[in-house]
């Protein structure tokens, strides 16, 4: 059970990365989806979850080099907007329980399609 402040946390950091990322001349990592920010070792630091149902594994391994070079500009933009002394460190990764999600309901779709038949 995570505590409230590092709740609050993630979620400020939920808006605090789309906005830094907007601020970006890259159109390819400019309109990110952040799907989730999941933070570990108190506010040391962060996983940061974005949309890649639209992209293949190779263009996942480019949006994440992409993010790991513009991630001083996003600390930098997070510190500037909250006054934290100490922001976390980001590490980026395609977010596909939306695509495991799909995937398990049409398992469960395929269950009942066999048992109508039996």
């Amino acid at each position: 059970m995570k505590s409230v402040n590092l709740q609050r946390t993630e979620s400020l950091l939920m808006e605090l990365i789309p906005e830094a990322l907007a601020t970006l001349n890259d159109s390819r990592i400019k309109s990110l989806g952040i799907t989730e920010v999941n933070c570990r070792n108190g506010k040391y630091d962060a996983i940061v979850y974005y949309d890649g149902s639209d992209y293949d594994k190779k263009e996942h391994q480019i949006l994440n080099n992409l993010l790991s070079k513009a991630n001083g500009h996003i600390k930098t933009y997070c510190l500037n907007a909250t006054g934290w002394y100490k922001c976390p460190n980001f590490k980026f990764q395609a977010d596909d329980k939306l695509e495991k999600d799909l995937k398990i309901e049409s398992l469960f779709d395929k269950i009942k399609k066999e048992k109508k038949e039996d």
